[in-house]
């Protein structure tokens, strides 16, 4: 059972006394005969609901009011009034006060109202608990202390209170641009609908359209014969997550800008006009600006998804954060894997420092997952822990890597150097994301379609 705290703040001892009296039964209470001692208690308790009286001596009721909702302002206020002045109880609703009672107070009338007000707060509490269960898996997104990362949570949560702006999160592959997303829409008001999410890039441009916005019964050879709600529809009263927003096609384009501007789309093959309300967030590891100058991406399209732009900053650029994250995905993976790790060696942790981390968060979760999977513990060693060594640098400015082949050599040919080179790279690529070649894709700053062709070409 939940058990709810009230404050009684008013100056006559015997209406201030008799309210306690009857609510202590069934609340934790407190007595006030001054605003200034009401407020003063909000330091070390913070009350579910207030009773306020109006007429106050020193500090107004008011102003109590304005100070309460600056400093609580989830605490519930019901004003007390000697009189019904109209122009002061509207003044107190304006100034976010839930609702008020007239003296001499009814206690009946009393309780019904304050039940009321605790069952908003009440259901405020439950959604707070399920969107805090929910942000547990983004964890990892939002761990550190530097100043980048800070900055953006705070985005975030300024960002999460619309319910329908759009947002661009702009970052390298592997900063945790997805997990931004979805914390953005679990701590809006609309958590409880639905997040879709689509990676524009994994999708055949001729199939991008139907797979945002639908289709009617047979309007292409294969359609299904009952037609296709699309991700659009899928993700009303939620939110509409577009990855890999870059790779949209100059059409797809078109319509999502129609649908941002107007909020109305058809379907393929339809004449029906449609009609949903969802925000829509994207993400790009992508310079669209840069693609803007190119042609290559619509200016309006830009300026209507990024009404909010967050931008990700690498792992590179947040060094002092690798370790606070090692240790959280060395301690999940721990319990998953039925381990016993408790920290790690010093050998360790300066690996991790001073390796490059071009995957950024992700490809810190892989190295973390087989180190933890492959080691005994109690602590993460060096040897668990494995990492591609840096490539080092020429020796001398105008100098080839001492790997390479000599340059006028008679087996020489830089077409299959360059072929080798890109074959490495796919396989490790791949190694690193386990096969999955969409992220394998990411992680090379190649389109998924262009990165089949290649493997295929030199596999």
């Amino acid at each position: 059972m939940t058990h709810y705290s009230i404050s009684v703040v008013d100056d006559e001892d015997i209406a201030r006394t008799g309210m306690i009296r009857v609510l202590e039964q069934d609340y934790q209470v407190q007595g006030f005969a001054t605003a200034e001692e009401a407020l003063a208690a909000l330091s070390s308790s913070v009350p579910d609901l207030v009773l306020l009286d109006i007429g106050l001596p020193g500090m107004s009721g008011l102003d109590a009011l304005r100070e309460i909702k600056r400093r609580c302002p989830d605490s519930m206020v019901i004003m007390i009034t000697a009189y019904e002045d109209i122009t002061t109880v509207v003044t107190a609703m304006k100034l976010g006060a839930y609702d008020y009672i007239i003296k001499p107070v009814h206690l009946e009338g009393l309780i019904v109202t304050i039940r009321n007000a605790l069952e908003t707060v009440r259901l405020r509490k439950e959604v707070q608990e399920l969107q805090a269960r929910y942000l547990e898996e983004n964890i990892p997104c939002f761990i550190g202390q530097s100043a980048s990362i800070q900055s953006v949570m705070e985005c975030v949560d300024l960002v999460a209170r619309s319910p329908d702006t759009p947002v661009l999160i702009c970052g390298e592959t592997g900063t945790g641009k997805e997990l931004i997303a979805s914390a953005i829409h679990y701590k809006s008001p609309n958590f409880k609908g639905p997040f879709v999410t689509l990676n524009c890039a994994a999708i055949p441009r001729e199939l991008l359209e139907s797979e945002l916005f639908g289709y009617e019964k047979g309007a292409f050879s294969g359609a299904r014969d009952s037609g296709k709600r699309g991700l659009v529809e899928q993700a009303a009263g939620g939110t509409l997550f577009l990855d890999e927003v870059g790779d949209l096609s100059p059409e797809a384009q078109a319509k999502l800008l129609r649908f941002l501007e107007a909020g109305e789309y058809y379907r393929v093959g339809g004449t029906q006009k449609l009609r949903v309300t969802t925000r829509v967030v994207s993400a790009t590891n992508r310079d669209l600006e840069a693609m803007i100058e190119s042609n290559a991406f619509r200016k309006d399209l830009f300026y209507r998804l990024a009404v909010i732009k967050v931008e990700v900053p690498s792992l590179n650029k947040r060094p002092e954060d690798i370790l606070p994250i090692a240790r959280y995905f060395m301690v999940q993976f721990s319990k998953k894997f039925g381990k016993t790790f408790t920290g790690m060696e010093a050998e360790a942790e300066k690996l991790l420092l001073q390796h490059p981390w071009q995957g950024n968060v992700r490809e810190l979760r892989n190295v973390i997952e087989r180190a933890v999977l492959i080691g005994n513990g109690p602590l993460l060693s060096a040897a668990d822990i494995s990492l591609q060594p840096r490539i080092a640098p020429a020796a001398a400015q105008g100098s080839l890597p001492a790997d390479l082949p000599v340059l006028g050599a008679e087996e020489f040919s830089l077409d299959k150097l360059l072929s080798d080179i890109e074959r490495r790279y796919i396989e490790e690529a791949l190694r690193r994301c386990h096969g999955n070649e969409s992220e394998a894709a990411r992680l090379l700053g190649l389109n998924y379609y262009t990165f089949r062709h290649r493997k295929k070409k030199l596999l």
